[in-house]
């Protein structure tokens, strides 16, 4: 990937850690540039080119111990400049530059753990141990521990499992802790990595503001005076894409909104009426509701649902798509994360992006060059940047909504009847949140229509109607979840309002699955 050319960057070695994103939006939270790197793409010529201020060593699980245990190049550490490792990134530091890391034997550590401090003082705990009688707590995740330093580090912290969970080469700046600072769980852990930002003289430069200016530079060298499609879903990512390339080229961009009958309430309604009227974008929206949900008839296993939704819409997308003349790019809302979890750090096979969430495909099928202006973000930083360009708040702060949107909400077979239905209990179940005060607490909420129907009775008659299930969850990032814990009070008021406002539903359940085992989404 092009890294940003106008800013100060740091560079993190990637060993497989299932955490070492945090570390980067962490330091991204911190105003400060930095990419993820596997390990094995990391050689003496890439660290030329893109000439890190200072290197951060993830975690991993594998252990130094193993014959084939990864490594860094050596290349890192004559750099001349500071170096954090972190877990595997302290072990693997220690036993490259002389020192001896054993088997757990008894000091194997997992959660939390408290640090104690030794007297000797040291730049990068600057703001540690100044409460709690010199302890601080932090989380461990390791078997292995170090047993004996390198030449020229000195411990400056301890834990019942790890004898050196905090050491330094102060005078090379070579640092490295056995837990994890990263994690939310580690209370002092941001003021720790800003420590180290400050050692290693950060300007703390990289805001939305400054990303946007870049963005457009960069989007007006790419493009030049030719045209851009832009596959817009209605989702943030795509959103902001738009605005940000219209910022940068105007109507040399058309956005294609393909309206597939699966969105929720007054959904595309929205869409249209900011993109084209608010916003004075060339639009084309394309309402193909009829064939969607034609060829989503009889259809109940999910993938099949999934698989036919994304080729109708690059169907749809390409034949409109045809018809913008001198059309060279296609822009899409590619975020970091995509770009990270397509390269494995152990060198596996890459994540797959599934169809419906991009134009997969169509780029090459079609001659055309890709845009992708927010791939160096996370997902906090794109809603950032779409406040910068003046986006509605409502908007930006939108739940995520899955591509093939309410087919995956409705298991079994799929009928405008159902859609109808799930709509209205979706639409109420939202608007109770808002009025509770809730929306911004939670990642994701919404309702699911149950292929089932249930006896029930109303107004002295008896019912036979379908039963719907709500979900609502917390999470960081999507990867884990946990049930948002509705009161008792919320949720049966809830669920009168859908059965007394939506004909078709008497009973409502209440999912309390975690991912995992669950998954968020029911298909």
């Amino acid at each position: 990937m092009q890294h940003s050319p106008d800013h100060q960057r740091l560079l993190i070695v990637d060993f497989g850690s299932q955490v070492t994103q945090l570390i980067a939006r962490r330091l991204r939270e911190l105003n400060v540039y930095c990419e993820i790197h596997p390990f094995q793409k990391v050689t003496p010529a890439f660290l030329a080119e893109f000439a890190p201020r200072a290197v951060i060593l993830s975690g991993g699980p594998a252990s130094v111990l193993d014959v084939d245990a990864p490594r860094p190049v050596p290349e890192i550490f004559t750099l001349g400049v500071p170096v954090l490792g972190i877990c595997y990134g302290q072990q693997v530091m220690m036993q490259m530059l002389g020192g001896r890391v054993e088997r757990g034997t008894g000091r194997a550590e997992f959660g939390r753990a408290h640090l104690q401090a030794t007297d000797a003082p040291l730049d990068l705990l600057e703001g540690w141990f100044e409460a709690g009688g010199g302890r601080e707590e932090v989380w461990m995740s390791h078997g292995d521990h170090v047993a004996a330093l390198a030449p020229g580090f000195s411990v400056h912290a301890a834990s019942n499992g790890a004898p050196f969970a905090v050491t330094a080469d102060a005078a090379r700046q070579f640092y490295a802790v056995q837990f994890h600072p990263e994690v939310h769980h580690t209370p002092n852990g941001r003021r720790l990595l800003a420590n180290f930002l400050r050692i290693a003289g950060f300007s703390r430069d990289w805001t939305m503001a400054a990303y946007r200016d870049e963005a457009i530079r960069l989007i007006r060298e790419q493009v030049g005076d030719a045209k851009v499609i832009c596959g817009l879903s209605g989702g943030v990512d795509s959103s902001v894409a738009a605005v940000l390339i219209h910022e940068a080229i105007g109507d040399q961009l058309t956005c294609v909104f393909v309206d597939h009958g699966l969105l929720r309430e007054g959904e595309a309604d929205q869409v249209v009426s900011m993109f084209r009227d608010h916003y004075n974008i060339p639009l084309i929206h394309a309402d193909e509701q009829d064939l969607f949900l034609t060829e989503l008839e009889g259809v109940t296993d999910p993938e099949t649902k999934r698989k036919t939704i994304g080729r109708l819409f690059i169907d749809v997308f390409q034949s409109h798509a045809n018809r913008i003349e001198g059309a060279r790019f296609l822009a899409q809302g590619t975020l970091y994360p995509d770009v990270i979890e397509s390269v494995s750090a152990s060198g596996g096979p890459s994540v797959t992006i599934k169809s419906h969430h991009n134009v997969g495909g169509l780029p090459e099928k079609m001659g055309l060059e890709l845009v992708e202006p927010l791939r160096e973000l996370f997902k906090d930083e794109v809603r950032a940047l779409g406040r910068e360009l003046g986006l509605p708040e409502p908007f930006i702060g939108r739940h995520p909504f899955p591509g093939p949107g309410l087919a995956i909400r409705c298991p079994g077979e799929i009928t405008r009847e159902k859609l109808a239905i799930l709509r209205r209990a979706d639409a109420v179940y939202l608007d109770q949140i808002r009025r509770h005060g809730l929306y911004d607490e939670i990642w994701q909420a919404f309702a699911v229509i149950l292929p089932v129907r249930t006896v029930g009775v109303m107004g002295d008659g008896r019912t036979y109607d379908y039963a719907c299930a709500l979900r609502a969850v917390t999470s960081v990032d999507g990867m884990t979840a946990d049930f948002y814990p509705f009161s008792a009070e919320f949720l049966g008021e809830t669920a009168t309002r859908i059965i007394s406002e939506v004909q078709g539903i008497n009973r409502v359940t209440y999912d309390v699955t975690s991912k995992p085992p669950g998954t968020i989404e029911w298909e």
